[in-house]
Parts: structure tokens; C-alpha cells; sequence
């Protein structure tokens, strides 16, 4: 365990004097304090009683030109402070590589809060959840961390924990509350009662390490769920307890039991109180009713509780961060990725505006006598209706022009991880050999692993598709002489992010079998399509072998005096990606539902007369007009195809 001197000896000490705010005159410093008085269970800023109500915002799902305004429409309607995770793999996507760059200015995210007089809670994990392929964890942990030792007290994962905070911890140092900061919180791993490991070691080593950092200058606290297991496994000695649940809780002071069995005083906690829900392809978008969260967002009040929304604004998953859950007890069945988008039927919808449910909680919290801002007066903003794009076939996968990675030839596949790949696809590729095609006719190919989708080519030529969520890893395939190349286009569809198979490698791992024939070797050719700049100028032509790339420039009306939002509709198009100005705006796969739209962002856009260039990588059935439309109104409710 970690020594600090003095402080190492004062919590029960430091807790009786903060309440009455006698730390400040004994240690000879009036230094803002944020500290529990567990005798009148209220938190106390400065000495004063003081309760908050909070909303999660994401820095690395809006834009940073758009953090701002959703910022004061946080505050306009109400709350007094913001949540947010900090993503370890978008600050350091290599080990050793850190990036806080655009999307990734955490600090000035944290300051932007500031400047509006709202505080703040940090909740750095390391792992965080949110929804976000491998809950946040780069996926090279996955090459140097032993197997099944994820958030424990392996050295290994510790050193690289280590490592990491002492990059990002000294960042958020100004803004700790105790050096005049609007950092009140500070959340020490992330509801740990829900994994399997439960080890007490690593958490009390985890708390020690935020300790170093923090100090007594901002509060340190968990949060796990309603249940008392949880709290078994979730809370740390000498750190604040919190709960997190929804609405669907008949009774909110029954959560609140299991904070008060863990800990007997203090101010009650909500942490994440979920106003809406996550979604999954192929399965109906969930709707939580405006009137259920007021109900329980007014009990909570009537309690003294302070809790956060989760989420407020939910945003987007650009590109390929979205992660995946599983709903039953094997990491196969049950897989569910998660939608591009992260409306999360939240009071500030993915594209920031205010909703019905945004307006019935800021009048409850005016009736609460929530200090309500007037400053703006938030209104959805204009949308533009751009109209109709035709595309252009551009180029096949197939071809060699489209590849930017060096092919990997091995006897056997590899996993995404074992090639150094983090997203996007793998195409494993082999030469059936003699032996391999006097099978002549039906006969069954095996792959004991697909994660998470696979496209099936004989000769380039797709004969079906293997799909994590259906368990389907067989498939009968005609063979004959004239038969040359097996190839098996795998997608990355996002790392499981939550639960006991949080450590979810890619691609295919185990050996092959056509009939009783292993095959091999294999060549493996990977595409991560972060972004497009890496394809070469290539002229159109005329017809493309799917997978393909498509590609249209276009130019906004004249009449456009600014960039406006906008939402890319991919209908008739089956599955695949799309980049808007090299920028990957993420997955579409409108053939399953129930999202159809793409949020496109102003600030993704050019004004006239510059052109942007759409490119949409399409995975199995473009339309025949090979068009798509930029429309003004959202789309995430498509009746869907369970698991197309």
C-alpha cells in the first residue's frame, strides 16, 4: 500500500473537521474543499451543504465544435454539473502513442465545463463500459495483458495502467477542485461488482494510485448497480459508495438500501440514472416514457439524493467504436453489437436538439428549485434536405489498388489481435489444393469461431454468411475441379464491452475444415478503414465486384450560407460504411434495422463551392440507381430483420 505521510493517517479526522470546515483554518489554507458529512448526509462544497444534478456527456462521441453547445443546453436546463468517461484507447490508440488532439482535448472539454460554471465528475476507469468497443480499453492490452487478467492485480495490466495515468492524472490536476478546479469527483474504476474477478487487491492498489494524484482535492467514488452483490465486489474501503439504476425501479429507496447497507451515512447517489437505453442492431430502438423518469427523478429529490442522467446527450459512434454486449452465459449466442448511434433516447437527441423529455425534467427541476439558466432558450436547429447523391463503382476489394496493409500469410488463421489489427476487416484467403476439390459437389465448410461476421467467396463469388449472433459456423458449399480460392471476409462488429467476455478477439482463431480437409496456408489481408486517404486516385468504372467501394463529390447549394446538419440515408443499400470527407462516419446496415440514418454534423461538411466526396464501402447489394439521399429528419426505428 502506498504511504502519503499525513494524509495517510487523517480520513476519519479529515471527515470530522471538513463538516465543519476546520480543516482549512487548522492546516493554515483556505483551499476549496469538496468532502461527505456523514452526520447530515449531505455533500458540502466549501463547507456549505451542497447537492447536484448531473448529465453524462461524452467528449469522444461530439465533435469538439459542438461540445460547447451542448454544454449550455445542459446547463439551460437545469443541471449544475456533468459526467463524463475519459476513453483510454482514443488517448493512447499504441502503446506509448498519446493523442489529445481535436475529439481527444479532454482538457479542453473539462475547461469548456468550467467556463460555464458547472462541475464536474471524471470518471478515468481505466475501464469505463460506455458502450465502446472493449469498454474503452486500447486493444493491444489484448497482446501484452496474460489471458482472463483484465482488471485484476496482475503486474502486467497494472504497469500499463500505471503508465497511462501518469500521462492523463497530471492533466486533470489543475482542474481538481482543491486547486481551484470544477473537478468535485472522481470516480476509481467502473461498476466492478458486475465482473467476475472481484479482486479486492487490485482495487484497494487502484485506489492508492488515484490517490497520488488526487489527494484530498476532490472526492474519490464507485458506482455499481442495485443489487447487494455488487456492492460485495464494487466497494473500496475509504472510498464513497454510489448505486446506479433507472426508472424502471418501482422504488428508488430500495436501491438506495444497498448504498446504506454498504455504508450507513452520507448523501444517497445516483450515478447513473438511465433516462433512456442503449441499442443493438436487429433489435427494436428501446423508448423509456418522459413521464416514468419525472416520476422517479422526483421521488429521488424528495429523498435529498443528488444523481446524474446517463446519458443526457448520448452523441455518436463514429467509425468503428461502438462495442457489443452478450445476453447469455457464452460469448458465441446472444452477441449484440451496438448501433452507430447513440441517441440512447436521451433529453438532447443525437443531434443535440431538445426533446419533450429534455423540457419535463428542466420544469421539474425549476419546480425543485434548481438554479434553471435563461441565458439560451434551446430549439432544435435546421436540418439540411440535400437531396439525392448518385455514387460511382470505384473499386472491388478484391483488387489489389484497395489494399493498404502488407498481407499476413500463416499455416493457420490468426485473430485480428495476433496481426495487429484494431478495426475494420480481415480477408482470409487460400488456395484449395487437388485433394480439397475431389470432394466434387456438396460439402460442408466448418469454422469452429466467427467473430463476428463473416462473407463466404468461392472464387469471388459469395455463396452466404456466417453471423456470431445466429451461431452459424457451418455452411454447404459446391465444389468442384474448376474451383481455384476459398476466401472469408470476417467483420470486426465491436468488442463486448461489458460482463465476464470482455476480453472479445477478432477474426478467426482456430484451424479451418472443408469436409475432413484442414485448409491452409492462408493469406490474410486486413482493411482497418479508420478513414479513406489512403486510397489512391482512381477513375470510376463502370461495374464493381461487391465488396466495393462507391464514390460520389458534390457540391451544397449556392444558396447554403452555412453547413447545416444532416442525416445520410443508405435505404436500399444492404451493410457496410460510409466516409464522408475521409472522416468514417460509421456502420449502416439498414437491411437489418433499426437504424437507417447516419448523423452527418455540420462541421463534417464544406461550404460551396468546395466539394465533399462520399465514399461507401458496401459489403453485399447496392441499388440498381446506386444512390443515396441527405435528408433532414432521423431514422433509427426501422422494423428490423433479427439478425439479417
Amino acid at each position: 500500500m502506498r504511504f502519503n505521510g499525513l494524509r495517510e493517517l487523517l480520513p476519519p479526522l479529515l471527515s470530522m473537521l471538513t463538516v465543519t470546515g476546520a480543516l482549512g483554518a487548522m492546516l493554515g489554507s483556505s483551499k476549496p474543499t469538496f468532502t461527505v458529512d456523514y452526520k447530515n448526509n449531505e455533500f458540502l462544497m466549501d463547507g456549505k451543504i451542497f447537492r447536484y444534478v448531473a448529465g453524462s456527456l461524452h467528449y469522444f462521441r461530439i465533435p469538439k465544435q459542438l461540445w460547447k453547445d451542448r454544454i449550455q443546453k445542459m446547463k439551460a436546463a437545469g443541471l449544475n454539473a456533468i459526467s463524463t468517461y475519459v476513453e483510454w484507447s482514443l488517448h493512447e490508440p499504441y502503446p506509448g502513442e498519446y493523442n489529445f488532439e481535436d475529439i481527444a482535448d479532454v482538457e479542453y472539454f473539462v475547461k469548456l465545463i468550467q467556463d460555464e460554471g458547472m462541475y464536474l465528475l471524471l470518471r478515468p476507469g481505466p475501464y469505463i463500459c460506455a458502450e465502446r468497443d472493449f469498454g474503452g480499453f486500447p486493444y493491444w492490452l489484448l497482446n501484452v495483458v496474460p489471458r482472463k487478467r483484465l482488471r485484476t492485480n496482475d503486474s502486467n495490466f497494472k504497469k500499463y495502467v500505471a503508465q497511462w495515468f501518469s500521462v492523463l492524472m497530471p492533466k486533470m490536476e489543475p482542474y481538481l477542485y482543491g486547486n481551484g478546479g470544477n473537478i468535485i469527483m472522481v470516480q476509481v474504476e467502473n461498476e466492478y461488482g458486475s465482473y467476475y474477478a472481484c479482486d479486492q487487491e487490485y482495487m484497494i492498489w487502484l485506489r492508492d494510485l488515484y490517490k497520488s494524484y488526487v489527494g484530498y482535492k476532490a472526492l474519490l467514488y464507485t458506482t455499481d448497480g442495485c443489487g447487494y452483490s455488487y456492492f460485495t465486489c464494487g466497494a473500496i474501503p475509504e472510498v464513497y459508495a454510489t448505486v446506479d439504476f433507472g426508472s424502471s425501479v418501482f422504488n428508488v429507496s430500495q436501491c438506495f438500501q444497498y448504498m446504506r447497507k454498504t455504508q450507513q451515512r452520507g448523501p444517497l447517489v445516483n450515478s447513473e440514472f438511465y433516462p433512456g437505453w442503449l441499442s443493438h442492431w436487429g433489435e427494436s430502438n428501446p423508448v423509456v416514457p418522459s413521464d416514468q423518469i419525472i416520476k422517479s427523478m422526483k421521488d429521488m429529490l424528495a429523498l435529498n439524493a443528488s444523481f446524474s442522467f446517463y446519458m443526457f446527450h448520448g452523441g455518436t459512434n463514429f467509425g468503428f467504436t461502438s462495442g457489443a454486449n452478450t445476453n447469455r452465459n457464452t460469448s458465441h449466442y446472444g452477441f449484440q453489437p451496438q448501433l452507430t448511434s447513440y441517441d440512447y433516447n436521451a433529453p438532447l437527441n443525437e443531434a443535440g436538439d431538445p426533446t419533450e423529455k429534455y423540457f419535463k425534467i428542466k420544469q421539474a427541476l425549476e419546480e425543485a428549485n434548481f438554479e434553471v439558466s435563461n441565458e439560451i432558450s434551446p430549439v432544435p436547429s435546421p436540418k439540411g434536405d440535400y437531396g439525392k447523391l448518385t455514387l460511382e463503382p470505384l473499386a472491388s476489394f478484391f483488387e489489389k489498388i484497395t489494399q493498404r496493409v502488407k498481407p499476413v500469410t500463416n499455416d493457420v488463421p490468426l485473430a485480428f489481435e495476433d496481426m495487429d489489427v484494431n478495426t475494420g476487416f480481415v480477408m482470409y484467403e487460400t488456395i484449395l489444393t487437388d485433394e480439397q476439390k475431389n470432394f466434387t459437389g456438396v460439402v460442408e465448410l466448418k469454422v469452429k469461431t466467427v467473430r463476428d461476421r463473416a462473407i463466404i467467396y468461392l472464387d469471388q463469388k459469395q455463396q452466404g454468411t456466417m453471423y456470431r449472433a445466429k451461431g452459424n459456423t457451418t455452411m454447404k458449399l459446391n465444389i468442384n475441379p474448376a474451383v481455384e480460392k476459398l476466401s472469408i471476409l470476417v467483420e470486426n462488429l465491436g468488442r463486448i464491452n461489458y460482463g465476464s467476455f470482455l476480453e472479445d478477439r477478432k477474426g478467426i482463431f482456430d484451424p479451418v475444415k472443408l469436409g475432413n480437409q484442414t485448409l491452409g496456408p492462408w493469406k490474410m489481408i486486413p482493411y482497418p478503414l479508420n478513414e479513406t486517404s489512403w486510397i489512391p486516385p482512381i477513375e470510376p468504372v463502370q461495374s464493381v465486384q461487391l465488396p466495393a467501394y462507391f464514390k460520389t463529390e458534390f457540391v451544397l447549394p449556392e444558396n447554403s450560407t452555412k453547413c447545416l446538419d444532416t442525416f445520410l440515408d443508405p435505404s436500399g443499400w444492404t451493410k457496410g460504411v460510409a466516409f464522408l470527407n475521409g472522416i468514417n462516419l460509421g456502420r449502416y446496415w439498414p437491411a437489418n434495422g433499426p437504424q437507417v440514418t447516419l448523423f452527418v454534423p455540420s462541421v463534417y461538411l464544406v461550404p460551396p463551392p468546395a466539394n465533399n466526396t462520399l465514399i461507401m464501402l458496401e459489403l453485399e447489394g447496392a441499388p440498381q440507381d446506386l444512390s443515396v439521399k441527405l435528408v433532414d429528419k432521423q431514422n433509427l426505428d426501422k422494423p428490423v430483420a433479427y439478425f439479417y
